[in-house]
């Protein structure tokens, strides 16, 4: 994992690690199961089921700024400890208040914005602490085994969510979800090594951040990509359901399985990025991955045949492009903790966050409308073109030659003087 680290670093690591896979798995299956609570066990009908999927994503619209300017002065770990035990509270609530009978659809989605909050800011509390916890020469190693995690959960998350609901029930469910949150706290907890106090920085304005994106051009172009590429995914995976299910009669099963293999890919492209970087430069390697992620998916909509060789087609297409997005978050997410004006970890996460996440309400609101207006077929299709445009960004020269993360500053050391000339004025 760290091979050449101290012991001490390598044994805080793993702790940390372990936690936030735990913690990752957790808010994946909670953004799934807590529909599947108002539709299967509240008999809650389309508006019911939106409203509370809605507030899960919902944090993220304006939480991140806040959430990033307030970190950015504040010890990363103890606010994650208590995103953690704030999640594992509000999620207990629901097998409790459905034992009771009060169990409801603004209940969910008073939980679905808690949980929803509390994610945020664990998350952008751990993209900062991770480069005071592990020195700067090990954070691309680092950050294969945390995207490896995490980009798993992303994809595997739903299969779990509703394995989770159909093997114990909808409110059961978010017991061992809830109880996630609280391995997930102990993990953080655990490690040995103090953590450092945060740079002091001048005061800033909240929108800091988001300034800080406009001006480095590779977060610049980092922050448009996984924009677009978010509101893409949810076109995409809506319209994909249907799609694949009542279209093409896959088993909800079937579509489970074909569905982790991205999962499966995006373990592997975790293992191949740094090697692939060796080889052939960071920029080159990073393009080649977006060819994979971004590529591979115009290919679900023209997909012959129906039941197990569709299952089977689809499949393989979700392993080749969890290949690349696998590959693709290692570099994505080293390259932004390198590039980030010195003192802005946070505040930029939090404006890169806001942006990116602040997008995926929007897109599943479009996938419904598309899958209304043209069909599930074209909705999978427009969706799987937007994953390609989003790749366009990062095909600018001066990322596609850069042959590490480091020399990237050579590129942005203006702007990030400039940066404090200005915060010092």
């Amino acid at each position: 994992m760290l091979p050449d680290a101290s012991p001490q670093v390598v044994t805080d690591f793993r702790r940390f690690w372990a936690g936030h896979t735990v913690s990752v798995v957790g808010s994946h299956v909670s953004a799934v199961a807590l529909p599947l609570i108002a539709a299967l066990t509240l008999g809650a009908g389309a508006a019911g089921v939106s409203a509370v999927a809605t507030a899960a994503y919902l944090p993220n619209v304006v939480l991140p700024l806040l959430a990033g300017h307030w970190l950015q002065t504040r010890k990363r770990r103890r606010a994650m400890i208590t995103a953690d035990l704030v999640r594992f509270a509000a999620l207990l609530l629901i097998p409790i208040s459905y034992a009771l009978g009060w169990l409801s659809v603004p209940f969910l989605v008073g939980i679905a914005l808690v949980v929803g909050a509390a994610s945020v800011v664990f998350d952008i509390g751990g993209f900062a602490y991770l480069p005071t916890l592990v020195p700067q020469a090990y954070l691309p190693k680092a950050n294969r085994a945390m995207q490896g995690s995490t980009t798993a959960a992303q994809v595997a998350g739903p299969g779990l969510a509703g394995l989770l609901v159909q093997v114990v029930g909808a409110p059961f469910a978010m017991l061992l979800d809830a109880i996630s949150y609280l391995a997930s706290a102990y993990g953080v907890a655990a490690a040995k090594q103090p953590e450092p106090d945060p740079e002091p920085t001048p005061a800033t304005s909240v929108f800091d951040g988001l300034r800080q994106l406009g001006a480095n051009p590779f977060l610049r172009a980092l922050t448009a990509h996984a924009a677009i590429y978010n509101g893409a995914a949810q076109i995409l995976v809506v319209n994909l359901v249907i799609f694949a299910v009542t279209d093409r009669g896959l088993s909800a099963g079937a579509y489970g399985l074909a569905i982790s293999a991205a999962g499966v890919g995006a373990f592997a492209g975790t293992m191949l990025a740094l090697r692939l970087a060796a080889r052939f430069g960071y920029g080159r390697a990073f393009a080649l991955s977006l060819v994979l992620s971004t590529g591979a998916p115009l290919l679900i909509a023209v997909l012959p045949g129906t039941g197990t060789p569709f299952a089977a087609a689809l499949a393989a297409v979700e392993l080749v492009s969890g290949v690349g997005l696998g590959s693709a978050n290692v570099l994505s997410v080293t390259l932004r903790q390198i590039v980030a004006p010195h003192g802005t970890i946070a505040r930029t996460n939090g404006g890169y966050r806001l942006i990116t996440f602040g997008v995926l309400p929007v897109g599943s609101a479009l996938a419904g409308v598309l899958g209304q207006l043209v069909g599930a077929r074209w909705g999978v299709a427009i969706g799987a073109a937007g994953l390609a445009a989003s790749a366009v960004p990062m095909f600018a020269r001066r990322i596609r030659t850069l042959r590490t993360p480091e020399s990237a500053r050579a590129v942005v050391e203006p702007v990030r003087d400039l940066a404090l000339a200005t915060a010092d004025r």
